[in-house]
């Protein structure tokens, strides 16, 4: 069984998943990876010891049997001398509750049987004070092991059945999260009487180390999810007391503590060593394609990007990666990086001059308002050198930023379509779903949008939702239609807004701490790199070029991540398997 451990080393770390949202925690890594394949290894130790195939037993020691009647004899002194109270018997342990046989020497027992458990503390925030007694709550559950940074002291009487002892293991017994509910952790290391809290419960027996291992493991939670068929997730004292557990020899119980702690500290050494390799590797990715960004022409930008090109297959392995891929794809295309310039285009300055006779023929006609001019842009607000072709534009001088229509929800029929913020996926701006008015219908005035306008969520600009719509719709207020004036086509606007630079200026020129979100005085003064329609065609098709590349990868990606995944979770259910049979 362990040749299972040390032979598959290298795909235990490959096995890896992207972490869905933000926050990190043992099995995360800092390259945004969720360490899938460590975290079925760590499954795997466990139920390899609570069904004694990980460690060999020895058939000259003392039988689990003896251990128990000892115990049982003890329980009964205790009664006696008024120590503990006389518990009504548990049910014996059918032949059909037992998960699978056992190895010569082990005992099926039930938790109640073995040792103590108590409910903890109930208090109030009325109770809490600097000076009290510390109370023991799930946070100070961390990775297996008690955390004592955080501790909310109370002021109130604390029975003794509410209080916590060294050695004692501290459950939590009831959580919001199904996934908290049975976290553990051995009580140790207390310098002060403490107490525990109301959704928590302890434990106490001779043998808790071992039944930390029985508790952390597999077998434990699928006990507990057997139960817990209510809507809170919980365990209660009679959950806990009734559960059967595998009991091996109090010798046997020893070896399989060491050897789990052993295999665990392999496990976390493998944690930090791939957490080391992503760091390295997209810090190394990072400063490659900086140096794309930072290039000081046309052919040293092609000697960096070949640079790169040459290990394509080894620097693109993660999706964060790709992502800084497609992100430094939409930066150089702005900074008239991507592709060279022709000669033979017209100047950006002459389009932005027909852009101003537009503009002053639309408010003469009354189709658009006048604004007040907007200030000239100063050098120093300019991110970056522009091509000589190019020319900086204020976002509200070359588009309609802020002047829509409105819709009334009268004015639709049943097939408009209502697109809302949560319609568009973060960072990639993919369509998520068109919803009609027949099946979203609204109240409250919408923002009316046309085909081909660009769609903006100004609201938490960092998601960085911007579409090209394919139709006319309405839209939530939080997302502002637009379109440039002349020949500024929607797919190079998208990109502009979609750069690093736009993406920076917006994040910083928010207001609204819990809704952040950008103006549309900010957003007007927002600068735009001007290029001739000519350029802006080529810049769009190299950008979509790049970006089905990156598809690609990211396609390769996932399969070789699924197939490694895979690979993990049969090996451990095999493992598994074997272990209750064998």
């Amino acid at each position: 069984m362990i040749n299972l451990i040390t032979e598959h080393i290298d795909m235990w770390t490959a096995a890896q998943i992207p972490k869905s949202n933000g926050g990190r925690g043992r099995g995360k890594n800092s390259n945004g990876q969720s360490q899938h394949g460590i975290k079925k290894l760590r499954q795997l130790i466990l139920e390899l010891a609570v069904c004694g195939k990980l460690e060999p037993q020895d058939p000259s020691e003392e039988p689990a049997r003896i251990l128990l009647e000892k115990i049982a004899k003890e329980k009964a002194r205790l009664v006696e001398e008024g120590k503990i109270k006389k518990q009504k018997p548990l049910p014996e342990i059918g032949e059909d509750e037992k998960p699978f046989d056992l190895p010569k020497g082990w005992e099926w027992s039930k938790l109640g049987e073995v040792g103590d458990t108590n409910i903890g503390l109930t208090y109030s925030p009325n109770d809490i004070s600097e000076d009290g007694m510390p109370v023991l709550r799930a946070n100070n559950i961390q990775n297996g092991k008690l955390d004592l940074s955080n501790l909310v002291r109370v002021n109130k009487e604390v029975t003794i059945k509410a209080k916590a002892h060294e050695g004692d293991l501290l459950i939590c017994a009831r959580s919001g999260s199904k996934a908290l509910v049975g976290k553990s952790a051995l009580i140790t290391g207390i310098s002060e009487e403490m107490a525990f809290g109301a959704f928590m419960a302890i434990f106490r027996s001779r043998m808790n180390h071992y039944i930390l291992v029985f508790i952390l493991s597999p077998l434990f939670r699928k006990m507990i999810d057997d139960v817990n068929t209510t809507t809170i997730n919980q365990i209660t004292q009679g959950n806990l007391k009734n559960t059967i557990l595998p009991i091996p020899p109090l010798t046997e119980q020893h070896r399989i503590v060491a050897k789990v702690d052993e295999l665990m500290a392999l496990c976390d050494q493998l944690e930090h060593q791939q957490t080391d390799s992503n760091t390295a590797h997209q810090t190394l990715v990072e400063t490659l394609l900086t140096t794309l960004a930072n290039a000081a022409d046309q052919s040293e930008l092609e000697t960096d990007w070949q640079r790169i090109a040459n290990h394509f297959d080894t620097l693109f392995t993660t999706e964060q990666s790709i992502d800084q891929l497609k992100q430094t794809t939409f930066q150089l295309a702005v900074m008239g990086k991507l592709v060279p310039q022709d000669p033979n285009d017209e100047p950006a300055g002459v389009l932005l001059q027909r852009i101003a006779k537009e503009r002053a023929r639309l408010i003469k006609e009354g189709k658009i308002k006048k604004h007040k001019p907007l200030p000239a842009i100063a050098e120093d607000e300019k991110p970056f050198d522009l091509p000589e072709s190019w020319e900086w534009a204020r976002l509200g001088d070359v588009t309609n930023y802020g002047i829509s229509d409105k819709a009334e929800p009268g004015s639709v029929n049943e097939d408009t379509w209502v697109l809302e913020l949560e319609d568009v996926e973060k960072e990639t701006s993919k369509l998520l779903q068109k919803v009609r008015f027949s099946d979203r219908q609204f109240k409250s005035s919408k923002n009316l949008f046309f085909e081909k306008d660009v769609i903006y969520g100004k609201l938490r600009p960092y998601l960085d939702k911007v579409i090209v719509a394919d139709e006319t719709g309405v839209c939530t207020t939080e997302m502002i239609p637009l379109r440039g004036y002349c020949n500024i086509t929607p797919q190079y606007l998208r990109l502009v807004m979609k750069s690093h630079y736009f993406i920076r200026y917006a994040n910083e020129s928010t207001h609204g701490m819990n809704l952040p979100r950008m103006g549309t005085d900010k957003a007007r003064l927002a600068l735009f790199t001007m290029v001739s329609e000519a350029e802006q065609h080529r810049i769009v098709a190299k950008v979509d070029e790049l970006m089905a590349l990156c598809d690609t990868l990211k396609a390769r990606l996932n399969d070789a991540q699924n197939t490694q995944i895979q690979l993990a979770d049969t090996i451990v259910e095999q493992a598994m398997a074997l272990g209750k049979t064998g």
